[in-house]
């Protein structure tokens, strides 16, 4: 997997997690025009994508884009070329996370980490847990404090797990992908 200087092939490995090369997208930036989260992004999706197929994939892997990203998949539906922009994304931030490359964005990558550990353990993300491991990972203890009474009276912050039929399976996904 690895070439001549020791660098991973990322368009491989990109390939090989998506099915699909980089090179399929030309760039009309109908995907950045159509995301709902494109706001909050340094550099819109389609610009990573470009630093990609450039060969630029220190940039595009630290890119505080790929964790931004809400894989809702409108930008898929709004290609031309039917690019799989969102397993894309997917694919990079899987590969910043088992190369363990420094990203941009600490808070995001905490976030997906504590998501995932969540449902790893729980079969789903269990609130409390969550917001507790997130807060210790991030260091942000007093953000979003003011809410936290109200979200708790509305019943949106439960104190224990919630039941899950067939967590096991849950875990074996977990399991299987190591």
């Amino acid at each position: 997997m690895k070439n001549q200087t020791d660098t991973p092939d990322y368009e491989k490995l990109v390939e090989d997690i998506t099915g699909q090369n980089s090179s399929m997208c030309y760039q009309c930036g109908k995907c950045s025009a159509g995301c709902p989260v494109r706001e909050f992004m340094p550099a819109p999706p389609n610009r990573v994508v470009r630093y990609f197929q450039l060969g630029m994939y220190k940039k595009a892997l630290a890119s505080p884009s790929i964790w931004l990203c809400a894989g809702c998949m409108t930008c898929s539906s709004r290609c031309p070329k039917n690019f799989k922009l969102s397993a894309f994304m997917d694919a990079l931030r899987e590969i910043v996370y088992k190369e363990r490359i420094q990203s941009g964005d600490k808070k995001s990558i905490a976030f997906h980490q504590t998501f995932l550990n969540q449902v790893k353990k729980f079969g789903r993300a269990f609130e409390f847990g969550f917001i507790r491991d997130y807060k210790l990972k991030s260091r942000q203890f007093f953000q979003d404090l003011d809410i936290a009474p109200s979200m708790f009276m509305k019943g949106k912050i439960g104190l224990l797990p919630h039941k899950v039929k067939n967590k096991e399976k849950i875990q074996k996904i977990f399991n299987d992908i190591k």
